[in-house]
């Protein structure tokens, strides 16, 4: 039912996938997320819309292989179908003709910040991305990046491509030379990053946004995995997010959280690669 038109390896063991959802792309909005399994056994995982087209009727998802059910959605091919998909989920970003905005994308959160930086350059905003990686080869998307932006600023930690150095500094920089201008900020990738973000923009007042990506299980409110606290209140991602005021995310727990069953992923990578060795050799 939910068909991959096409599957293109972007980065290592990154993947983006065009997949035939007309009903899901009618309907999704920079910020929304999907659900999908790989198969009908198996774990449900959250990604985010990164891009859709209405009149073709398709949605673009981008993943990192990581553990059991990225590699098992990694492994599926062009023709294959998801064996489940519902969406669009969570609260679309906030849009308006704001003046200067700067968005933050780490890694693999490159992919939610390009529909959000589409439509607020379209909206007529005067759109900064900072894009940030590792290295130049984790480096994707740089020029449709590039298009939706008027000021385009690379960073790798090793200094492979663009600028040497980590996200926050050219953040910084732009934040005390033209705090009057900057009206918002979105900050995508990694929880320590866009926590780091969250510190560099505090003091300068300006209202931060941060998408979360906490463990996700039904997505629709029901299971409370994916509680959060912000401003000393419970919230849940899936329905109350996934972005939120990043000032006042308690990131502390949100980056435990994630460490929880760090044991249990091993484990059952382990198991799978053992199994999938065994039917490869049969």
């Amino acid at each position: 039912m939910f068909k991959i038109l096409k599957k293109t390896e972007i980065a290592p063991k990154i993947y983006e996938f065009i997949i035939h959802a007309p009903e899901i792309a009618r309907k999704a909005f920079p910020g929304h997320f999907i659900i999908c399994m790989a198969e009908e056994i198996g774990e449900r995982i959250p990604l985010t819309v990164a891009d859709y087209d209405r009149e073709a009727g398709t949605i673009t998802l981008v993943l990192m292989q990581v553990g059991v059910s990225t590699t098992k959605l990694a492994r599926l091919q062009e023709g294959d179908s998801l064996y489940a998909l519902i969406g669009p989920l969570g609260h679309p970003s906030e849009m308006g003709k704001f003046g200067t905005v700067i968005l933050v994308a780490g890694g693999v959160g490159t992919a939610p910040v390009y529909p959000i930086a589409k439509m607020l350059h379209e909206l007529g905003n005067h759109v900064i991305v900072i894009q940030g990686a590792r290295n130049q080869e984790l480096l994707f998307w740089t020029d449709k990046i590039a298009a939706v932006c008027d000021e385009h600023i690379i960073t790798t930690d090793d200094g492979s491509y663009g600028r040497k150095g980590l996200v926050t500094e050219p953040l910084k920089e732009i934040l005390e030379a033209r705090r009057d201008e900057v009206k918002y900020v979105w900050t995508i990738g990694p929880a320590i990053m866009m926590k780091f973000c969250a510190k560099t923009t505090e003091p300068y007042g300006v209202t931060t946004f941060a998408s979360l990506n906490t463990i996700m299980i039904d997505g629709t409110g029901m299971c409370g995995g994916c509680r959060v606290t912000v401003g000393q209140k419970t919230f849940f991602t899936c329905c109350d997010g996934p972005e939120f005021d990043a000032h006042q995310i308690d990131w502390d727990s949100v980056l435990k959280r994630q460490q929880v069953y760090k044991c249990q992923e091993k484990c059952s990578m382990d198991r799978y690669v053992e199994e999938y060795q065994k039917t490869v050799d049969s």
